[in-house]
């Protein structure tokens, strides 16, 4: 009676805490197989969905002090087996090319957040190029994980800004030639749509026959899976949500959706999440809120301990309905049918 009471007493509107409690649901980390980290906030894009606020105008970049410090947890900690590098565009930290190859001796699966474009624009500051990136992929085994919208230009455009679409495509044919999207290859080429509004995801298995079939018809692209996101009610796309008076519709039909059984695989129970100052969270969306993980002291790479990451208590916020609704999402894309 004490506990219902209490849990009375502490409702508040779109409490996901509240959710978990009512379909007995207690979601305590499963282990630490991935280690997320974000290099840099800067981006040669500007996203309006964007829940990370990244632009050719952000300067945060992760050190290389800071880079060797992960690289030391990844050796100490074998049971760490995903390095999962993303920003911004990742590959726009001067240490990057670093990163990657000492990752790769160490026997780490690398997977990189790839925006595409960044392979043609090159450093928006710099203007330094980074064709060479595709056969840097390929020597390393690097997981490639691109976002694309669509398979039709307006509504790639749309959401991520003219010319993205072709530059897309031409990047995606570039990976193809090396290897990625190859069934006779271990090159991994993913892509990740996400709604163009305030939409859930479609159904994953037929989004990835539709993507597979239109991209390889009209542009003869190939690619191995297709991940539907959510897109979170935070930063700028929370802000377009507000600006349009439909926020609340935006998170009643999260809420609505909740799933039981995505909820149990949310990706915060088997991944860590690294910001670019070193500083540890529960997921990537956590960190963009600045819920850092505590233990007596704020958790960092300098800090880190295995012992106390496993047996935290995960830091939940009205957001994370973004990551059970329908049949829920993670960076690897739906998590139950």
């Amino acid at each position: 009676m004490k506990t219902e009471a209490l849990h009375v007493l502490n409702f508040k509107k779109y409490d996901f805490e509240q959710k978990l409690y009512e379909n007995n649901l207690d979601l305590p980390p499963l282990n630490i197989e991935t280690l997320q980290v974000n290099v840099t906030l800067k981006c040669n894009q500007a996203c309006l969905h964007c829940h990370v606020d990244s632009s050719p105008k952000r300067t945060e970049q992760m050190s290389k002090e800071t880079i060797d410090k992960c690289l030391e947890i990844l050796v100490k900690h074998p049971q760490i087996i995903n390095l999962d590098l993303t920003g911004g565009a990742p590959e726009l930290n001067p240490n990057f090319d670093y990163f990657v190859t000492e990752a790769k001796k160490l026997g780490k699966h690398i997977l990189v957040r790839h925006n595409l474009t960044v392979t043609i624009d090159g450093d928006p500051t710099t203007k330094e190029s980074k064709f060479y990136l595709p056969k840097f992929y390929a020597d390393n085994n690097v997981e490639v994980i691109s976002s694309l919208p669509y398979y039709q230009e307006y509504f790639t455009d749309k959401q991520r800004g003219k010319g993205v679409f072709q530059k897309s495509i031409e990047s995606l044919k570039m990976l193809n030639d090396v290897g990625y999207g190859n069934e006779n290859t271990e090159l991994k080429l993913d892509l990740v749509y996400n709604p163009v509004g305030a939409f859930l995801p479609a159904c994953q298995q037929d989004l990835e026959k539709d993507f597979k079939k239109e991209l390889w018809e009209k542009y003869q692209i190939k690619f191995n899976n297709l991940y539907t996101i959510t897109n979170m009610p935070i930063h700028r796309f929370k802000e377009q949500l507000e600006r349009l008076g439909t926020y609340d519709e935006y998170m009643e039909k999260l809420v609505n959706a909740f799933n039981p059984s995505a909820a149990k695989g949310v990706m915060c129970r088997s991944l860590l999440s690294v910001s670019y100052d070193g500083k540890i969270f529960d997921c990537d969306f956590n960190q963009m809120l600045n819920l850092q993980i505590y233990d007596n002291e704020p958790l960092t790479v300098f800090n880190f301990s295995y012992e106390k990451l496993q047996k935290r208590k995960i830091i939940f916020d009205s957001h994370c309905f973004g990551c059970t609704a329908g049949a829920g999402s993670s960076c690897g894309g739906a998590i139950s049918e």
